[in-house]
């Protein structure tokens, strides 16, 4: 049984990302990711400046006039949605959890695909696969989608990159638009994400909190890792300390780049105290000009 608190949280997200995807982003999304080909719609006499190369002989003999085959993109794609969900994505300081700002993404990109006809299926994951929901249309659908994503609990609490993304090879067959929504806190999953970005269309999408590139200069804060359970003290009102932290961010960061340039992906960079909408549109912007 759903409480009425959950309802009203899904209810607000499907208002503002459902009113984004038909007023802005769903003609860009259908621009950004064209159909898988092209299938025979008709035919119809011909017109001038019509390519000479489509007329259908058969039907202009039998016609005693030309006419010509019209083809129409064949739409239909699937989107799946891999949402990491370990316990360094349950974080925030600003405006929005990791989580919670994750669900309004996926639930604008998941409206988005739907006005244009498209499946949109749902993998959560941690260091195992947590919760597999396939591919379907509608908006009941999508918004089963956001409530998994607000209220799904993981039952474990770390990162397995390289798990997920071979879990999505291994249960699609065939190449879909693959969003990987994490912070990236994990190693080793260069060579996982090379054979996935060759089999679908994979979009890294990185969400980050402003703290986690540097510190405030406010004393002495102590920190657990959310995955480790390993705690740390640091004084943040030191210049160095916080100079090491943020030179470690920096190279997590530029090392995280290199991955994604060497499989050949660009990535869309989120944080939890800037708007989304404008980074998402010159995305589909700059893919669609790259097609």
């Amino acid at each position: 049984m759903i409480n009425e608190e959950i309802l009203k949280k899904v209810r607000k997200i499907q208002i503002k990302t459902n009113r984004l995807a038909d007023n802005m982003l769903a003609g860009m999304y259908a621009s950004a990711f064209k159909g898988v080909g092209i299938e025979f719609s008709e035919v119809r006499q011909y017109l001038p400046g019509d390519e000479i190369r489509s007329i259908d002989w058969n039907v202009t003999a039998r016609m005693g006039q030309p006419y010509v085959k019209e083809f129409e993109e064949e739409r239909e794609q699937t989107i799946m949605l891999l949402v990491d969900a370990s316990s360094s994505f349950h974080f925030g300081t600003v405006n929005n959890l990791k989580n919670e700002l994750t669900a309004e993404l996926c639930a604008l990109l998941a409206f988005s695909a739907i006005e244009n006809n498209d499946k949109v299926g749902l993998i959560i994951f941690s260091d195992k696969i947590e919760k597999h929901i396939p591919p379907r249309k509608g908006r009941k659908h999508v918004l089963r989608v956001i409530r998994e994503l607000l209220y799904f609990t993981p039952e474990h609490y770390g990162t397995d990159l390289t798990g997920v993304l071979e879990y999505v090879t291994k249960v699609t067959k065939q190449s879909t638009i693959c969003f990987l929504i994490s912070d990236f806190i994990d190693s080793g999953y260069e060579k996982a994400i090379q054979i996935a970005s060759k089999r679908h269309d994979l979009i890294p999408i990185t969400i980050t909190d402003p703290v986690e590139e540097e510190l405030p200069p406010i004393g002495l804060i102590s920190f657990q890792d959310a995955e480790t359970g390993t705690e740390i003290v640091l004084d943040s009102s030191n210049p160095r300390i916080r100079g090491e932290y943020r030179q470690k961010f920096e190279g997590n960061q530029e090392q995280r780049k290199r991955i994604f340039t060497s499989a050949g992906l660009k990535s869309i960079d989120i944080r939890t105290d800037r708007e989304y909408l404008d980074i998402l549109i010159r995305y589909f912007k700059a893919r669609k000009n790259r097609m």
